[in-house]
């Protein structure tokens, strides 16, 4: 009896073992494909920082990098990751999924109202409630976004990075 006790003993360890084994590689795993869309999107925020003070110009070209505005910026970026965004800030609203603004990861789309009327300002959420864009009056910029200018603007975010 002390035996079969023993033996079912060793039984249930084993089969605990096992399954905290596959548990472990299963999170791993996981954590694996979160982290390569991390990487990227830090990479994406330490690239566009490189471009800090490069002045704004309203309806700049895509393509060059002596000056930016929002839209053109964003699409510069994300063109390094393979993701062809539309020119316009109102045209990007539109590309890949809705995000809320509770869950912001780095590297979202983040836009803004800032004509009152509509969707007129796209930037890069970078992390911290800070967003990386083109402003008019800075050029390249990391910003608050809850900022007393920022904060009210607010309209939706999209990621387009997964």
């Amino acid at each position: 009896m002390k035996n079969k006790f023993k033996s079912l003993k060793k039984i249930m360890s084993l089969s605990l073992l096992a399954t905290i084994a596959a548990s472990a590689f299963t999170l791993a795993t996981t954590t694996d494909h979160a982290n390569a869309a991390t990487e990227k999107t830090l990479a994406l925020i330490s690239e566009g920082k490189n471009y800090l003070g490069v002045p704004y110009k309203y309806g700049a070209p895509v393509g060059i990098t002596y000056a930016f505005d929002c839209s053109s910026f964003t699409k510069f970026m994300f063109a390094g990751l393979d993701v062809n965004l539309p020119r316009t800030a109102a045209e990007q609203a539109k590309v890949g999924k809705k995000v809320p603004k509770t869950e912001l990861s780095t590297g979202d789309l983040v836009f803004f109202k800032t004509n009152g009327i509509s969707i007129s300002h796209v930037a890069i959420y970078a992390g911290s409630k800070k967003i990386l864009h083109s402003s008019s009056s800075q050029g390249i910029t990391v910003t608050d976004m809850n900022s007393s200018y920022w904060a009210n603007k607010y309209v939706t975010a999209r990621r387009v990075v997964s």
